[in-house]
Order: C-alpha cells, then structure tokens, then sequence
C-alpha cells in the first residue's frame, strides 16, 4: 500500500540512497538512519510499518538492536540485511524476532517482493490486533457492582483450571460472556470456542451437530461432517440451555465427559478428544432433576464449578457503565461520533427493570445511538416502555460540579422511580432498598413535592 513508511539502518550511504530512491519510486515514505542508536531515538518519535536493518554495523551492530526494538516494540516488523549472511546469523535474527532476511548485493526484485510480503504480514497483524481488540470489547464483562466483581473474582480463579463450570442465569443475562471470559482466561485461550445453543437445535439434528455424522448416515447426510466435540478439541466447548437436551442425548454427552470420545453417527471409528465442556442453563436443573428430565449424573459431572449470573435488576449499579460501554461500541460499528446520555434519560434506565437483561438494554442502546437526533440522549428520546409516566421536569439540573451531578442524578433516579411505582412510598422505599423515613428526607432535601 503507497504511504506506507520504511526506516532504513544501514552505515552505507551509497546503501541508504539506493534503497531510498528505489523504494521511493515504489510510493513508499523513506526516512534513513546510519546507526542503531539513531534508529531506537528514531522509534522514539515514529512507529514505521517496516525496518530494514543492516546486521553489520559499527558500535550496536543489527542483532543488538533488533533485540531491543523487539524489547521495546514487539510488533515491529523487520528484516535483516547482510554481507556476510550465514545460516547461524538468519537463525539468530530469526529468533530475536526478524521477519525475513535479504543479502548484499541486493536485488531489486527480491527485495521489493520481500518489502511487500514484510508489509503484508504487518497489515494483517494489525487487522487481527483490531479484529480481537474489538471483539473483546464486545464480549468483556462490564460493571462494579460488588455482584460483578464478585463474578470476576470467581472467573480468574476458574479459568485457569480443567475444572467445568456450570453457568446459572435468566435469559439475556450474560451467560455466554462468563463462558467466553473463562476460555480468554485460560490455557486454551489460543484453541477454539465452540458455542452450541441446545434450544435452538431440532431434537433429531443434536447428536449430529454435536458427534458429527457420516457420509450417508441419514437422509441429507450428503458428506462427512465434523461435531462441535470435534471442532472444539484442544479448546471450550460451550453447551448454552443445556437443560433443553433431551435425556438420550444426555447419555452420549455423559459418555463423553467420562471417556472423551465418542463415535460420529453413522460412524465406527472411536474419536478421541481433549475438550474443557462449559454448560448453562437459564432452569433450575435440580428441579428437573426430581421431575426426571434431567440426568443426575451429567448433572454432577457438569457442577464441578457453578457459577451465577445475576439478572440487570439486582445490579443496577452497573447500568451507567453498561450504557457508556454499549454506546461506543455501537457508534463505532454504525460511524458516528459517540452520543452521551443526559443524567434524566439515566435515570430512567435505572428505574426500569429490565427483564431481558443485558441483552435487551444492549438492544435498546443500539437502538438510541442509531435513531436519537442529537448528540445527547434525552428522556424524550426514550420509548414509553422506559418513560411510562411524564418525563423528568427539565429543571432537574445542569450540572457544573461533581456534586451537583451527583445530586442531580440522584433527584432524577429518585423521582423516575417513584413515577414508575405511582407515588407509592412504601414501594418505592422497598424497591430502593432504604427505609420510608430515609426516602422521606430525601425528598425533601430534593424539593420534590407528591402529587395531591
């Protein structure tokens, strides 16, 4: 790609004008460098896409400074130069890091080609850097409430291990992000995730898109095709709603927990595998248990770890910080320049209970950052499932100081909830979590007046 910016180190000048011109030629920006001194001062202002670096140089030759570039850039592409190449110094360069490795007298072609797959490979790091940035982002666990740092705390300390987990929660509550943050966490991290919703699959399809199946196996079975037991060997495999099995595919998934292999249906072969199988279920499974639908012991093989997602209403506290996270990442994804959300419309988001969960505000963000006509969020921005009674009167403050956006806030938390629980004190104090005559004084140190 044209722009893109090369440093040579080369204590040849004739080197340095040659290369420079000719990669120049090529639309490539060329800074030139003749020690590695210079070079390291030289990264301390600029990142360049690509260093070409002589090996053979006075005072810190090649090697010395590749080795500290690498220390202080990992992921600075570069590749070696040499007159005197031998097969011991393209090992060593190789280990400290060096993309490739070129010799003088060079040649044109070579080294553009190798100047091109050296930038190649640096555009694709790059992306891929982006890409999982990105998708941790999407997939971390946001808040700090005591309940989510809770559930953190117990995420570092199981994730290392082969212990399986059992994930408890309502729907939408955040089942597969704990699941997805014990594999990011643990030494499989490098291997497959492998997600399988139990209730989103036909009863007749599951042995096949867990075990896999062979050519023929079944009306349709047109190929072999490989089971997510296979997919994921060396990694996680993800069993969401699990409690949705039926109780014949219960006895295969158990078999393979104890013995981890299992045969493809249709098939004879033994298939072995080195699978970490984390399951969740949005049912009380000991209940199911005791109403025969659910296997006591796959039960126990699974419940090694149990784990417990609390619904979005029991850790309000977390909603500010769902919301701010929520909208970058969609104004990222849609284009636009990132949206606040006023401390009234907040309120309200606090109020309401949300019994979808983290999946239905994450909807309802998305849904504001792409419709809401003005850069802050207000509460007439808000649908009528959020602002069931009149809107948050305007003089609920504009803050200047952290106190007053404190108190500001809390005067809107304060009156969004007891809007939506009618003006009824008793109720409001419970759902509040504080005594009558607490809501009281607060009432009165805000100025709000009840309705007669």
């Amino acid at each position: 790609m044209a722009g893109e910016r090369i440093l040579i180190v080369d204590d040849e000048k004739a080197i340095q004008t040659s290369l420079k011109g000719v990669l120049e030629d090529e639309g490539y920006r060329v800074a030139a460098v003749g020690t590695g001194g210079e070079a390291l001062a030289y990264l301390a202002e600029e990142a360049p896409d690509l260093i070409l670096l002589d090996i053979w140089m006075p005072g810190m030759d090649g090697l010395e400074a590749l080795a500290e570039i690498k220390r202080l850039h990992a992921d600075q592409v570069v590749v070696m130069i040499s007159g005197h190449g031998t097969i011991e110094t393209a090992v060593k360069a190789t280990k400290l890091g060096a993309y490739d490795f070129i010799e003088k007298p060079l040649s044109l072609e070579k080294t553009l080609l190798t100047v091109a797959r050296a930038l190649e490979h640096s555009r694709l790091e790059r992306e891929y850097r982006d890409l999982k940035q990105q998708v941790e982002r999407q997939h971390q666990i946001v808040g700090d409430s005591p309940t989510t740092r809770e559930l953190r705390r117990q995420i570092a300390i199981a994730a290392p291990t082969n212990g399986r987990v059992l994930i408890y929660g309502e729907n939408g509550s955040g089942k597969e992000l704990v699941a997805r943050a014990i594999h990011a966490l643990s030494v499989r991290r490098e291997a497959p995730f492998v997600e399988v919703n139990c209730a989103a699959i036909p009863e007749e399809l599951i042995e096949s898109e867990l075990f896999g199946h062979e050519k023929g196996a079944f009306t349709g079975a047109v190929a072999r095709r490989k089971g997510k037991f296979e997919l994921a060997d060396g990694g996680t495999l993800f069993l969401d709603e699990i409690g949705d099995m039926s109780l014949k595919t219960q006895a295969k998934v158990l078999r393979v927990l104890e013995e981890q292999a299992f045969e493809r249906v249709g098939g004879k072969e033994t298939l072995k595998v080195d699978v970490r199988v984390i399951a969740a279920s949005n049912q009380n499974l000991e209940q199911a248990i005791g109403r025969g639908r659910f296997r006591d012991d796959l039960f126990y093989r699974l419940n090694v770890i149990p784990m417990e997602v609390p619904p979005l209403r029991a850790r309000k506290q977390d909603i500010p910080l769902l919301v701010q996270h929520f909208i970058g990442v969609f104004s990222a994804e849609n284009g636009k320049r990132p949206k606040t959300i006023s401390v009234e419309a907040l309120a309200y988001f606090i109020a309401y209970d949300w019994p979808g969960n983290v999946r239905e505000l994450r909807n309802m963000v998305e849904r504001l950052v792409i419709m809401a006509p003005r850069d802050v969020i207000g509460p007439e921005d808000l649908p009528p499932l959020l602002r069931p009674k009149a809107a948050v009167p305007e003089e609920a403050a504009k803050e200047k100081t952290l106190k007053e956006a404190r108190d500001a806030f809390e005067r809107a938390y304060f009156l969004a909830e007891l809007r939506a629980n009618d003006w009824h004190m008793s109720r409001t104090a419970k759902r509040l979590g504080i005594e009558r005559s607490h809501l009281y004084r607060k009432l009165k140190a805000y100025r709000i007046t009840p309705p007669k």
